[in-house]
């Protein structure tokens, strides 16, 4: 297997990842590793704190390798494990100073992006809902493009369509989440999207 990851053939990779392969856990790795980390350092602003975590991630990978299912999109996978980690550092710097200083030296916005993500983490179940009203083709688009953090190109290229398609399918189906969430009787909805889109 080449070392340099192909995003369309994810699923070799993955398969092959969690037979043990260590070329295609690198390979994943080199990949996806500097989308992690650029997500980490934007909600933690600190790139001390996004390395630690962005390490703890990949060690859980390689040691949950045989539980991962490659008929999944491991994206979503790797990206629900760098949420948790962020969940259980915010709940762990309520009960460390020392923590909470290092988190405020980084950001002055640290407390407000603490409250963010607990919100996040409350109205999940009702975003993955209502992207699951969303058409098939318009739902992949969006997982792929936002949830996934894949690019426009790399998502035309796995779904062999073009990059207009592919911006045409995120525009509508942005639009169609927030309509959802001006139907909510509280504010819940629109805060969430507000957040996901900025």
């Amino acid at each position: 297997m080449s070392s340099g990851f192909d995003p369309a053939h994810e699923k070799v990779y993955v398969q092959r990842l969690s037979e043990g392969d260590a070329e295609a856990f690198h390979a994943i790795y080199y990949y996806y590793s500097p989308r992690v980390l650029a997500k980490l350092v934007s909600v933690l602003k600190s790139e001390d704190l996004a390395a630690d975590i962005l390490q703890d991630v990949f060690s859980i990978i390689w040691q949950k390798r045989a539980e991962i299912d490659p008929d999944k999109s491991f994206g979503a996978f790797l990206f629900k494990i760098s949420n948790n980690l962020v969940i259980s550092l915010f709940r762990k710097a309520k009960r460390n100073q020392e923590l909470v200083d290092t988190l405020l030296k980084a950001s002055a916005e640290s407390q407000e992006t603490i409250e963010r993500w607990m919100f996040w983490k409350e109205n999940t179940a009702w975003l993955n809902n209502a992207i699951e009203q969303l058409p098939p083709q318009r739902r992949l688009v969006f997982k792929l493009c936002k949830l996934e953090q894949k690019s426009h190109e790399e998502v035309g290229q796995l779904l062999n369509i073009s990059r207009t398609t592919v911006n045409n399918h995120l525009v509508k189906a942005t639009q169609s989440l927030r309509e959802m969430a001006a139907r909510r009787s509280d504010l819940a909805g629109a805060l969430l999207l507000a957040w996901l889109f900025s």
